[in-house]
């Protein structure tokens, strides 16, 4: 399994979730785990997913992930989970 962590923080609005989803299920990356939260106008959302079958690298879809953050007027940051973790751990 290769497991990445992708990050989504900003302004509340219609649709966030449903395009970072839709992202995912384009180039085959499956949510092992989400949590989002909205909190004083703020959204944050944190997803654990497997991009062992996706159908585009690590940088692909970093890069497609960022794109895609602006739009929705969002940061969105894709990891891999072990980084992500090693970057973490106290």
């Amino acid at each position: 399994m290769k497991k990445i962590v992708v990050t989504v923080i900003g302004a509340d609005r219609v649709g966030i979730v449903a395009q970072v989803a839709r992202n995912l299920a384009d180039t085959n990356i499956n949510i092992l785990d989400i949590s989002q939260t909205i909190q004083d106008g703020i959204f944050s959302m944190v997803l654990i997913c497997d991009m062992e079958k996706a159908s585009v690298s690590l940088k692909e879809f970093q890069d497609k992930m960022a794109q895609e953050g602006k739009k929705l007027g969002v940061d969105a940051r894709v990891q891999l989970a072990d980084l992500f973790y090693a970057m973490h751990r106290i």
